[in-house]
C-alpha cells in the first residue's frame, strides 16, 4: 500500500476506481427518465440552437439549474460525437469525470490527515459507493456536483492540516478550493457554497481561531468566482428579463424548502437509514468510522472530517424534500472517517458490528439482483443476475470475515473489488435486458427498422405522441417531437407523420382518424413500465397506409 499510494498514485488510483465503477453502466444503461434525459435533451437543444446561455426544453424555459452541466455535456458531444446521433454515453462522460476528480481529491485531502495508504483506501470507497458509481453514469449534476464540492474541500482540508502540523498544503490550494466552489455553483448553484461554508463556521466555533483562513486568498477568491459565475448569470438574467431566477428560486427552490416537491418528501433520518445501501462497500467501515467520530473528534483530521459532514448532513435531513442524491457531497467526509479508523486498532465489537452489517446490506443487494429478475426479466435474464448477486454478497460476507480476521487494509480492498464487478454486472449486464424498463428504446429501435424516423430523411417531423410523455422518448427521436393528444396523433397520420400511441388512448385515436377519412396500421406494439409512474404501459407505432390520402396540413 506504501508503494502503491506514493505520490500522485494514491489519487491515481483512486480515480482509476470510481472509472471503473462508472464505467459499465455508462456505457450499457440506455437513457434514464426523467431528470437524465430532461438534461441532455436540452444539451442537445443549445447545440442544435447554438444558444448557451437560455436553457430549454423543447420550446418550454428550463429555468431550474444553472448552465454548468450543459456546458460540459455539450462539450464532451462536439469532441465525441453529435447531438443528431443521441449516444447517451457521450452526455455522461462529464458526470463520470466528477465521479472520477471526487475520488482523486478525496485521496489527496485524506492522505494529509491519516498517511497516504489510508488517503488511497478513502477515495478508493468513496469512488465504489453504490451511490456515487452510480451518479457516475447519469447525464445530471450530481456526480460532477460531488467532485467539484470533494475538491474544494480537500483543499480546504489540506490548509488545515498543514496549520495544524501536517504536512506543506502548496502554493495551489487555495486556487483549487475556489475552483471547487466556482465550478460546483456553476453546476448547482449554492450547494457546494453552503457545505464548505458550514464546515468553516464549525471549525472556527470549534477551533476559536480563523487566521488559518487567510490562506485561501479571499479576494483573488471571490474574484475567480465572479469570473467564471458572472458572466452567464448576467447573460441569462438579461435575455430572460429576470425569469430564470424568480423561476429557479421561486419554482424549484422555495418548493423544496416549503414541502416535499414532487411527493419527494420523508421524515428526518431518511438518509441515515439509507446510508448502509448508498454507501455499500463502505458499509463495511461504517461502524468504525462512528466509533472513529466519537472517540477522537480532537484530532485535526477528524475534527474536519465532521465539520464537513454533520453540519450539512442536518441541513438536507431537516429539508422537507428528500431524494436519495442530495447527501452525496458530504459522502467523502465518511470516507474520510473509515480512513482514519484504518490508521489505529479496529475494536473487536466494531469490527463485528461492520462485518455483520456488511453482510447483511450484501446479502439484501444479492436479493435485489433476483427481485428484478422477478419482477421485469425472466429466465433468460438469470445468468446476469446471479453473478451480479454473487459479487455483491462476496463483497459483504467476504470483506466482513477480512475484518474480523484483522485484517481491515485487505477487507477494504477486498470489498471495494468485489462491489465494482457486482456494480458492473448489474448496471452492465443486468440492466439493459429488463426490457420492460426501456419503453423508449424500443420504441425508437422499432422505429428505425421499420425506417420511421425522421433523423433517417424518409419520413416527415414530427412524430406525434400521445398517452405516453417521458422524456427519454423525446431525447431519441427528436427535439420537434410532438407531445399531444389523440386528435393530434390522428393529424399527424393524415400527414403521413408516424405517431406514438398508447392503447388507452387508441379509442379516441381511431375515432379521430375517422374524421380524417385515414387510415393507419400498427408497425410495432412495445409493451412495459413506465418507471416513472409505475404504470404499465402499450405503446403502438402507426405508420399511415399507403392508400390513404395525404391531406394538406392535416385538414379532413
Amino acid at each position: 500500500m506504501q508503494r502503491l499510494s506514493r505520490g500522485w498514485r494514491g489519487p491515481a488510483l483512486a480515480a482509476f476506481v470510481a472509472f471503473l465503477a462508472g464505467l459499465p453502466g455508462l456505457l450499457a444503461v440506455p437513457p434514464l427518465d426523467r431528470d437524465e434525459s430532461r438534461f441532455t435533451q436540452a444539451t442537445a437543444q443549445m447545440l442544435e440552437s447554438r444558444d448557451f446561455t437560455v436553457i430549454r426544453y423543447q420550446d418550454q424555459p428550463r429555468f431550474k439549474k444553472p448552465v454548468g452541466i450543459h456546458w460540459l455535456q455539450a462539450a464532451s458531444v462536439s469532441l465525441l460525437s453529435n447531438p443528431e446521433d443521441r449516444q447517451i454515453w457521450a452526455y455522461r462522460i462529464p458526470s463520470l469525470m466528477g465521479a472520477m476528480l471526487a475520488a482523486a481529491a478525496c485521496a489527496w485531502g485524506a492522505l494529509a490527515f491519516f498517511g497516504r495508504p489510508a488517503g488511497l483506501l478513502a477515495g478508493a470507497m468513496l469512488g465504489a459507493t453504490f451511490m456515487l458509481s452510480t451518479e457516475a453514469l447519469i447525464a445530471k449534476t450530481d456526480a460532477v456536483l460531488c467532485g467539484t464540492t470533494t475538491l474544494a474541500l480537500a483543499a480546504l482540508g489540506r490548509l488545515y492540516a498543514e496549520s495544524h502540523g501536517g504536512p506543506p498544503a502548496g502554493k495551489r490550494a487555495w486556487l483549487l478550493f475556489w475552483l471547487g466552489i466556482s465550478l460546483g455553483t456553476l453546476d448547482k448553484g449554492p450547494i457546494a457554497p453552503m457545505v464548505a461554508g458550514l464546515a468553516i463556521l464549525v471549525l472556527i466555533a470549534l477551533d476559536r481561531k480563523a487566521a488559518w483562513l487567510a490562506r485561501l486568498n479571499w479576494a483573488w477568491g471571490l474574484i475567480l468566482l465572479v469570473a467564471i459565475c458572472g458572466p452567464w448569470a448576467w447573460a441569462v438574467t438579461v435575455a430572460t428579463d429576470g425569469g430564470f431566477w424568480s423561476a429557479a428560486l421561486g419554482g424549484d427552490l422555495a418548493p423544496k424548502l416549503a414541502g416535499g416537491q414532487e411527493t419527494h418528501g420523508a421524515p428526518p433520518g431518511y438518509y441515515a437509514l439509507l446510508s448502509p445501501i448508498l454507501m455499500f462497500p463502505m458499509t463495511l467501515m461504517l461502524p468504525a468510522a462512528a466509533v472513529t467520530a466519537w472517540r477522537r473528534w480532537r484530532e485535526p483530521g477528524v475534527r474536519f472530517a465532521l465539520a464537513w459532514l454533520v453540519p450539512s448532513w442536518l441541513v438536507f435531513e431537516a429539508l422537507p424534500t428528500k431524494l436519495v442524491h442530495y447527501t452525496l457531497p458530504m459522502y467523502g467526509a465518511v470516507a474520510w472517517l473509515a480512513a482514519g479508523a484504518l490508521v489505529e486498532p479496529i475494536g473487536k465489537k466494531t469490527r463485528w458490528t461492520g462485518a455483520v452489517l456488511a453482510g447483511l446490506f450484501g446479502v439484501l443487494l444479492a436479493g435485489a439482483a433476483f427481485y428484478l429478475v422477478k419482477a421485469y426479466g425472466d429466465a433468460t435474464d438469470l445468468p446476469a443476475a446471479i453473478p451480479a448477486a454473487l459479487f455483491l454478497a462476496a463483497a459483504g460476507l467476504f470483506g466482513g470475515w477480512l475484518l474480523v480476521r484483522r485484517t481491515p487494509e485487505g477487507a477494504v480492498a477486498a470489498a471495494v473489488a468485489l462491489g465494482l464487478a457486482g456494480h458492473a454486472v448489474l448496471a452492465a449486464g443486468l440492466a439493459p435486458r429488463l426490457l420492460p424498463l426501456w419503453l423508449s428504446e424500443r420504441v425508437a429501435n422499432a422505429m428505425g427498422k421499420a425506417q420511421l424516423l425522421p433523423d433517417q430523411g424518409i419520413v416527415d417531423a414530427p412524430v406525434t405522441v400521445t398517452g405516453y410523455a417521458e422524456p427519454s422518448l423525446v431525447f431519441a427521436l427528436g427535439t420537434s417531437t410532438e407531445i399531444a393528444g389523440p386528435e393530434d396523433a390522428a393529424q399527424a397520420i393524415s400527414e403521413h407523420r408516424p405517431a406514438v400511441v398508447e392503447q388507452r388512448q387508441d379509442a379516441a385515436f381511431r375515432q379521430a382518424l375517422a374524421g380524417y377519412h385515414a387510415s393507419a396500421h400498427v408497425v410495432a406494439s412495445v409493451k412495459g413500465l413506465d418507471y416513472s409512474d409505475g404504470k404499465k404501459m402499450t405503446l403502438r407505432v402507426y405508420q399511415a397506409d399507403a392508400s390513404s390520402p395525404q391531406a394538406p396540413g392535416g385538414q379532413p
